[in-house]
């Protein structure tokens, strides 16, 4: 009698152990940082899929990140500049999440040297790092809008990820498929400014744009056009691939961020 009550006495504790064990592996697995990547085409090109050949450079880091310790969301959008990914929402939803230990790489600019209010895409910001803004009419809104500098936006996406605990990396865009003499042609000013803005806010910087650039004039135009099936812009899975190891490389140079310790040994 006392040897069934035992037994009958021991499943419910039985019951209550597994639940709390459970409980504890989804709260570690919703505690595991995330690097979220925003950005342009260039990052993630439609689904991030390469089903249109295209391949950005956010969708080829996995292979080098230990995703059982970390996870990764690739946000970026084809399309956006730093004005759009926030003004389409996409950053509030990132904000809605972040939490401290959370990471957030960003790089944009191919679409920010574009015209503010034009009919098409009205994308463009202010170039510069200034605190200058200039109000214009939306044609694609059909709203009055407020469009400031290239800087003062990666400034909102770094000081804003920051209040929520989380680690800034602004990489510089990466270059396009032009040449002059032999070099790579730096796109304006935008990875100086991405570089100043860097600076001004304590965020860590990838100099992605020179990585790659010197890469590239090692190797030589010819070996790189395969890179771009379809125009100067968007590379194909091995330029991609190319793009995240320059990423990979230009991370490890800056030894003092904690991401690196997320990086498969």
């Amino acid at each position: 009698m006392m040897e069934h009550f035992r037994k009958k006495s021991i499943k419910p504790w039985l019951f209550v152990i597994a639940i709390g064990l459970v409980s504890f592996t989804i709260i570690r697995f919703q505690q595991k940082p995330v690097l979220y990547i925003i950005g342009d085409s260039t990052v993630q090109n439609s689904d991030g899929n390469g089903k249109n050949d295209y391949w950005g450079w956010g969708s080829l880091l996995y292979p080098y990140m230990d995703t059982n310790k970390i996870a990764i969301r690739n946000h970026a959008k084809a399309g956006t500049s730093t004005r759009t990914f926030i003004s389409d929402g996409r950053w509030d939803k990132i904000l809605a999440v972040l939490k401290p230990g959370d990471f957030v790489m960003m790089q944009f600019g191919h679409n920010d040297n574009g015209l503010l209010d034009d009919t098409a895409r009205a994308r463009g910001t202010i170039k510069g790092t200034g605190e200058e803004s200039r109000t214009i009419f939306n044609p694609i809104t059909q709203k009055q809008e407020t469009v400031y500098t290239y800087g003062w936006y990666l400034r909102k996406f770094v000081n804003e990820a920051k209040t929520k605990g989380a680690t800034a990396i602004i990489c510089s865009l990466v270059p396009r498929d032009k040449w002059k003499d032999g070099k790579v042609v730096v796109e304006e000013q935008y990875p100086a400014w991405a570089e100043e803005t860097a600076k001004t806010t304590g965020a860590y910087y990838i100099n992605l744009n020179s990585i790659i650039s010197r890469h590239w004039e090692e190797m030589g135009q010819e070996k790189v056009k395969p890179f771009f099936p379809g125009d100067h812009t968007h590379t194909n899975l091995m330029g991609g691939q190319f793009n995240a190891r320059c990423v990979i490389e230009g991370l490890k140079q800056i030894k003092q961020c904690g991401l690196n310790s997320y990086l498969k040994q």
